[in-house]
């Protein structure tokens, strides 16, 4: 049984004495990632020069990740309010309305940095972080995606980590039951060093049940729920066992550890089959009632949890370190504060609850204990079996972190250098249509997605390479579509239009679902914000982004910024990764991408102007990134996508698919491969227009089948519905479904691939795995 809640008020209890541990020095603040000027400042908020467990917890809560203090003053500029915003930043997950009292709760958060060190177990534990962000509001979450990018995959490094993280995330994923149900992956060499593993979750929750994370009630309890405490996830801070700072563990009468590899960081360890016994414990302590507040312990563990939560609620906490569960001996306070141990909950409880709590704890077989108290002094306290060994201003840990403006400024000459190329200079249009279904970024990623279970829970009604969005069944017969999108090339190519790109290319695969976006979030990937042409990139990508989703009339509910992904060889790609969720009216009618009749006519739909500069085709040429990317015409593309939104919910097409990497040709060969048939098309003068050629010119019929650019799909149907769908945007017929071939002319040009031909090359990534 748990033992009775330690009461933390008793009559006569000695107050708390300040802790004689060593001080530590600007130098230890430095090695911990604060600058000198920063260690100034807080020896101001503090009043006096931080002990070890004072600076600790200050270097996660004022460090880049924590703070985003070179981000933040962008994030102010996004939109974030819109009609259907039930709870928007600030908390653990975003909520969108889908109406009859149902909400959508959802985030994309990234793990890059220890993904990079320990591919599965970072890739895993990036999985159960955002599912917690999710039960933290209250909802049940119900799908997961990732977003994934690694170095070419010619390279022994970029395979292993690609086959580490997506058995970290299959592994996590399936063990808690949620399904897997969509995602994205690119291979780019800037990418070699620093791989980037973000993973975006859902949840459904009925509007009533939400819960935020701000602490309240002076006097109430703190409960820790879940996994006990370890070393494990203790990042910079772990500089101060080095340096013999820790503290703490002399006042708690525990000996020291004695190795040092006992105190080196390490990437956090998953357990999958703890995480569900917490979600269910979590869900039901909500349901119960018992619940004044709850927090998902994250980055900077007990030290951002607390914090958080007592700065949202303007109240302050009160810690004893004794009463934490430990499954490490000799944990010194700031050790314990700062442990970034997974599968744990922080949870505010009325004292008269606290009995109940601990109880449905034991029943779910997970761990619970009262480990201090809600104040009124706005003061975090940190004590050690009653000796006070941490006393920080909350508004100092949590508000008062300088944030800094950037000083951006466009790189006078290219960051990134050309690709190797691997598509001869003599190949034919055929030739380069199976480079480009073989190629890494292109390829069916079958592979990896059979790895995952995408049906358990039973809601998944379209799953990877049955539509562009993945769509789940809701109880009132509607559905939900969800969608994650980001062409770092293209975004290193213009940082704005490529961002743009990047939100449309999302709102698209929603419109082939027939979906209407609800809303949306953001992780931010990109190199240091302190050289100035990563600065630009950033204030280009985030200003491009506030206006493409105002376009939309899509707000952003939440998010994630992860900076100073770079390497040996310079930064990443810029990555701005968009998840994007909508909702349809009837499930049954959810759109779907491969040809389905032969017979029925097929149209290229929308205001689509391909390029061939910063393609897929450009890369395997070897050519380099373009200065900027063309023009685009925002307003038509989003009346574009409208139309065929709205065709795909009258049911009025058998098939929608919209144009991205590859272009026109690669669109034509993914449909029929979807859809097991294949297709006759014939391009004519309009598509060479829109290209800015002439028929007859060399690079003509390269551009009009291997073009990128945004605001294009690919439909099929009924010649009738074709014709009902051209009077709301622009459409241009191309041919016919049918035969057991792909058959391409234009120009005198003439294409002609088997399905087998295309599935063969298409087939490809699966030789990583063998």
């Amino acid at each position: 049984m748990h033992p009775q809640p330690p009461s933390f008020d008793r009559p006569g209890a000695p107050a708390p004495q300040p802790s004689a541990e060593p001080i530590p020095t600007v130098e230890d603040a430095l090695a911990l990632g604060l600058t000198r000027s920063e260690y100034e400042l807080l020896c101001e908020k503090q009043g006096a020069p931080p002990n070890a467990v004072e600076l600790a917890m200050y270097s996660l809560l004022w460090s880049e990740h924590c703070a985003y203090k070179h981000s933040k003053k962008l994030l102010r500029t996004l939109p974030t309010q819109g009609e259907h915003v039930v709870m928007g930043p600030g908390e653990n997950a975003g909520a969108v309305d889908l109406g009859g009292d149902l909400v959508c709760a959802f985030k994309v958060e990234s793990h890059n940095h220890p993904s990079a060190v320990e591919p599965f177990q970072g890739a895993a534990t990036g999985v159960g972080g955002i599912v917690r962000d999710i039960f933290a509001i209250g909802a049940r979450p119900i799908a997961v995606l990732d977003s994934l990018r690694f170095g070419e995959p010619s390279g022994a490094r970029a395979r292993y980590l690609l086959d580490g993280a997506v058995s970290g995330i299959a592994h996590y994923g399936n063990s808690i039951g949620v399904p897997t149900v969509g995602g994205e992956l690119y291979f780019e060499a800037p990418y070699e060093h620093n791989c980037l593993i973000n993973a975006m979750a859902l949840g459904l929750a009925r509007r009533g049940d939400l819960v935020r994370s701000a602490a309240a009630g002076a006097g109430n309890a703190l409960v820790l729920l879940g996994a006990a405490t370890g070393r494990d996830g203790i990042g910079g801070a772990s500089v101060l066992a080095s340096s013999e700072l820790g503290g703490g563990a002399a006042a708690q009468g525990e000996a020291a550890p004695e190795h040092d590899q006992d105190m080196r960081p390490t990437v956090q360890v998953g357990d999958p089959f703890e995480e569900k016994k917490l979600l269910e414990c979590s869900l039901e302590l909500l349901r119960s009632g018992l619940l004044v507040s709850l927090q998902d312990l994250g980055a900077a563990g007990l030290t951002s949890a607390a914090a958080e939560m007592a700065a949202k609620g303007r109240v302050g906490l009160e810690i004893d370190v004794a009463r934490v569960p430990r499954r490490e001996p000799g944990m010194a306070a700031w050790e314990v504060m700062v442990s970034e141990s997974q599968e744990r909950m922080l949870c505010v409880v009325e004292p008269a609850d606290a009995l109940a709590v601990l109880a449905l704890c034991e029943r779910w077989e997970i761990g619970g204990a009262v480990i201090g108290r809600v104040t009124d002094d706005g003061r975090l306290r940190v004590l050690a079996q009653g000796a006070l060994v941490g006393d920080m201003p909350v508004s100092a840990l949590v508000d008062e972190c300088p944030l800094y403006d950037l000083a951006p400024r466009k790189p006078p000459a290219p960051l990134y250098p050309p690709p190797r190329a691997t598509l001869a200079a003599e190949a034919t249009p055929a030739a380069a249509l199976l480079a480009l279904l073989r190629s890494g970024n292109i390829c069916s990623r079958r592979p990896l997605y059979e790895q995952y279970d995408a049906i358990v829970q039973s809601r998944t009604v379209r799953r990877p390479e049955q539509a562009d969005a993945a769509v789940l069944a809701l109880p009132d017969g509607g559905g939900m579509a969800v969608s994650i999108d980001g062409n770092g090339r293209r975004v290193a190519a213009d940082p704005y239009r490529g961002t743009v790109e990047a939100v449309l290319e999302c709102a698209a695969n929603l419109a082939c679902a027939g979906a209407q976006p609800l809303g949306a979030t953001n992780n931010l990937n990109f190199g240091s914000p302190e050289k100035a042409s990563i600065a630009w990139q950033l204030g280009e990508s985030v200003r491009a982004l506030g206006d493409a989703c105002r376009a939309l009339g899509v707000p952003i509910v939440g998010g994630n910024v992860s900076l100073y992904n770079e390497g040996p060889t310079g930064p990443i790609y810029p990555t701005p990764v968009i998840g994007m969720v909508g909702r349809l009216p009837d499930v049954r009618r959810a759109g779907r991408l491969g040809f389905q009749r032969s017979g029925d006519e097929i149209a290229l739909v929308g205001p689509f102007a391909p390029a061939l500069p910063a393609s897929e085709l450009a890369k395997l040429r070897g050519e380099p990134l373009p200065d900027g990317l063309a023009a685009l015409e925002l307003e038509a593309v989003i009346a574009a996508q409208a139309a065929v939104r709205e065709a795909v919910r009258a049911n009025a097409l058998a098939s929608a698919h919209d144009i991205a990497e590859g272009g026109l040709a690669v669109a034509l060969a993914e449909c029929c491969l979807s859809g097991h048939l294949g297709a006759q098309v014939e391009l004519g003068d309009e598509l060479f227009a829109r290209c800015g050629t002439q028929p007859g010119e060399p690079s003509a019929s390269w551009c009009a089948l291997f073009g990128e650019g945004p605001g294009g799909f690919l439909v099929s149907g009924p010649a009738q519905a074709l014709s009902e769908l051209g009077r709301c945007t622009s459409l241009v017929r191309l041919g016919t479904v049918g035969g057991g071939e792909l058959r391409i002319a234009l120009a005198g040009t003439r294409l002609s691939l088997s399905l087998d031909e295309l599935g063969n090359a298409h087939a490809s990534l699966g030789e990583l795995f063998a």
